[in-house]
């Protein structure tokens, strides 16, 4: 709660399941941006909806933000259109990209159709590897591997 004022970007990567998302998360504006490389819409989730709510609204209490009854459900959900992948296995890799791509802006906001920067329907197959191989040279400088041998 320290700087609970100040206006950040969370980053929540939720698996449903079975698949990886983004939710990227701006308690002061309560606006939650929904990143879903297969496409879906949060709706088709709507426990994942129920527990961010629920923690936007405790966030809410603790900073002692008072609401009308009509405002207490003022979070504002955004569908982003970023890339889709074309199979049923690299979801994480997405995640991990959609993250990375917010990252490397420095934004606060993420536009509805994703960044001009790096806008596109799919990632190609080296887009896709550049991160795997980014996460495994972040998993090997963490020195991860050696505590499982």
């Amino acid at each position: 709660m320290d700087n609970k004022d100040a206006e950040k970007l969370f980053f929540i990567p939720f698996n449903t399941g079975g698949h990886w998302l983004l939710l990227a998360i701006n308690p002061i504006r309560e606006i939650v941006y929904y990143l879903d490389s297969l496409g879906n819409d949060w709706t088709t989730y709507p426990d994942m909806k129920v527990l961010i709510d629920t923690v936007l609204q405790a966030f809410r209490t603790q900073r002692d933000i008072q609401t009308s009854r009509r405002g207490a459900n003022s979070i504002t959900w955004i569908k982003v259109a970023c890339p889709q992948q074309r199979n049923q296995i690299d979801c994480g890799y997405f995640m991990l990209r959609f993250m990375r791509d917010t990252l490397a802006l420095g934004r606060l906001m993420i536009p509805t159709d994703y960044f001009e920067e790096f806008k596109c329907a799919f990632y190609t197959k080296d887009q896709v590897d550049e991160i795997k191989e980014e996460w495994c040279q972040f998993m090997i400088e963490l020195n991860v591997f050696h505590k499982f041998v």
